[in-house]
């Protein structure tokens, strides 16, 4: 089902992020090996990531699949927002794994997000996300510049849960 709120479905997964959007582009080294690969890879994978960094996550699948709409909700009680999306793409390893999800109507935001964790040749396990948005909720535009910072912390706080869990892993 193609109901994404955004025309250029895939920009994020290829790095040639359209214009008019707030780009954002985060990698952080999370562990080292394969054992930190598969643990990191699945705990994404399976929406663990996403749980343990504060997102209550309602999807139609226990793991990211192609055409699996997901609901995100972040925020506390009536402050919460609910993000729905869909997976575009999904990478199931060997050496890489993660997925591509875009906004649907009534989210805050259009846009998409990309999550990877890759095995570099030297064995270095980096998490990665590359993503553009904008806003579409009247609220979300007078937050001006803070949502930008929120999407970067969000970025930073899910390399932090990825790297905890490689680390126990090895």
């Amino acid at each position: 089902m193609n109901d994404y709120s955004y025309p250029e479905q895939g920009a994020s997964r290829t790095g040639e992020l359209p214009a008019g959007y707030h780009h954002l582009r985060h990698s952080a080294l999370i562990g080292h090996g394969r054992p930190a690969l598969a643990a990191a890879g699945a705990a994404l994978l399976e929406w663990r990531m996403h749980r343990l960094a504060g997102v209550r996550i309602d999807a139609e699948a226990d793991r990211a699949a192609p055409g699996v709409a997901v609901h995100c909700a972040i925020g506390l009680g009536p402050l919460r927002a609910g993000a729905p999306n869909r997976v575009l793409a999904t990478v199931d390893g060997p050496d890489r794994y993660g997925f591509t999800y875009g906004t649907r109507a009534g989210h805050l935001a259009r846009g998409e997000e990309t999550f990877l964790v890759e095995l570099a040749p030297d064995g270095r396990v980096r998490f990665s996300v590359t993503a553009f948005s904008r806003p579409v909720a009247r609220y979300a535009r007078l937050a001006g510049p803070l949502l930008p910072l929120a999407q970067r912390a969000f970025a930073r706080r899910c390399g932090r849960v990825l790297a905890r869990i490689a680390a126990d892993a090895g």
